[in-house]
C-alpha cells in the first residue's frame, strides 16, 4: 500500500489544482471586466464562458484534492470547458481576456495530461 500524501502540495494532483484554481479566479476576473466594459453587450458570450468555466475549474480542484473516483470524467469535462472558454477569449483584444485563455489553455493541457 503506498502512503498518502501528508500535504496536498505532495499530492500528484498539486500542478493541476493550481493550474484549476488559477484559471476560475482569471476567469472570475475576466467575466466581472467584461461586465464594466463599454460594450458590455458584445462580452455576454465571453462572460457566460467564463462564469462556466470557473465552475467547472473549482469542481476539477476539489475532486483532485480528495482524490474523488470520478477525478477523470470531472477533469476531461473541465478540459473541454478551458478550452471552449480560451477560444472565446482569444476573440478579444482585452489583456484580462488573453490572461484568461492563456491560462484556461494551460488548465486544460494539464488536465489532459492527468488522464491520459
Amino acid at each position: 500500500m503506498l502512503d498518502a500524501p501528508t500535504s496536498l502540495s505532495e499530492s500528484r494532483y498539486w500542478e493541476c489544482i493550481a493550474a484549476c484554481s488559477r484559471a476560475a479566479l482569471l476567469c472570475d476576473f475576466c467575466a466581472a471586466a467584461c461586465l464594466r466594459d463599454v460594450h458590455a453587450e458584445h462580452m455576454l458570450n465571453c462572460v457566460a464562458q467564463d462564469v462556466e468555466c470557473a465552475e467547472v475549474c473549482r469542481l476539477a480542484a476539489a475532486a483532485m484534492a480528495r482524490d474523488s473516483t470520478h477525478v477523470s470524467p470531472i477533469c476531461e469535462l473541465c478540459a473541454r470547458i478551458c478550452e471552449a472558454c480560451a477560444t472565446e477569449c482569444e476573440k478579444h483584444e482585452a489583456d484580462h481576456c488573453q490572461d484568461c485563455a492563456e491560462s484556461c489553455r494551460h488548465c486544460a493541457g494539464l488536465c489532459r495530461e492527468l488522464i491520459a
